[in-house]
């Protein structure tokens, strides 16, 4: 078995980024918070990317219904613990990783030791966790720290990147405490995806209940997240390319071959949000 050798396993990326940038990204640090849908795809794309450090948080194991989108749900890893099986995915391509791992998730006792050193923190929570995401998000501000998310929903990506400086999670949302769970779904999924692009291909909307929190899912979705996920976490490392801050959001949708970029200065408390919302609480909630 050949010894693994950092420049030669990831030198095919060379011409696309220099030499001096692979050493960049060797020295980065990313935290990645859930490894289940979108979270696995982004830690293998970013290990072959180069990335030489992680911090990675889960505490769920895989399950059977994972099988159809998740990076690291295979037979052989039913019943185990997700930050394992992918920490040992992500080994595996690059030995010399340098991995924390969370196995217990994050709360408000480890969150900063979660982002301790993080050049940029990658959301992979699953949809409906909503206070630990704002919680992550929040603390990545204080510390300086870009934030990203990119959705799966139907067989698109919606990317959104919140720059310490700039508009807050917080504000964009609006996901108050005392909201019914289904209307911080509705203002999660709007505010991720004002242009709506995936619902034209979305055949059976009873499939998404929000007050059961579950909806239909692609491998595709999560797979183009992980390319846009790590196209944005290279161009912020490398500090090249422009990356569009909320409240720009953007999204790509393959099923129909459509791209929109989208502004909405206040998040879900714009005009056209709040339309937007009004019209999704008549088709999905019947209100």
């Amino acid at each position: 078995m050949a010894l693994f050798e950092y420049q030669t396993a990831f030198k095919r990326t060379l011409g696309w980024i220099t030499e001096q940038e692979q050493d960049t990204l060797r020295k980065a640090t990313v935290a990645i918070a859930g490894l289940g849908g979108v979270g696995g795809s982004h830690l293998l794309t970013l290990a072959r990317l180069g990335i030489g450090r992680f911090a990675v948080a889960d505490y769920d194991v895989f399950e059977l219904h994972n099988m159809n989108r998740q990076a690291g749900a295979t037979i052989s890893a039913l019943g185990r613990p997700k930050v394992d099986v992918l920490c040992e995915k992500a080994l595996d391509i690059n030995p010399e990783l340098e991995i924390e791992r969370f196995p217990n998730g994050i709360d408000a006792g480890n969150v900063d030791r979660f982002l301790d050193g993080a050049d940029v923190y990658v959301d992979g929570l699953d949809f409906f966790v909503y206070d630990i995401r704002q919680l992550v998000f929040r603390q990545a501000a204080t510390r300086h720290i870009p934030a990203f998310t990119a959705a799966p929903l139907g067989m698109s990506v919606a990317f959104l990147a919140f720059h310490p400086g700039g508009i807050s999670f917080e504000r964009y949302f609006q996901l108050d405490p005392e909201l019914e769970e289904d209307e911080k779904a509705l203002r999660f999924m709007l505010g991720l995806a004002p242009s709506g692009l995936h619902a034209a291909s979305l055949i059976n909307p009873s499939a998404i209940d929000l007050k059961g929190q579950s909806g239909p899912s692609t491998p595709m979705a999560c797979e183009l997240c992980a390319g846009v996920m790590g196209t944005e976490v290279l161009k912020w490392l490398l500090q090249r390319g422009t990356t569009y801050w909320a409240p720009w959001a953007v999204q790509f949708d393959a099923y129909r071959m459509r791209v929109r970029r989208t502004w909405r200065p206040g998040g879900n408390a714009h005009p056209v949000q709040r339309l937007g919302l009004w019209l999704a609480r008549r088709r999905l909630l019947g209100q």
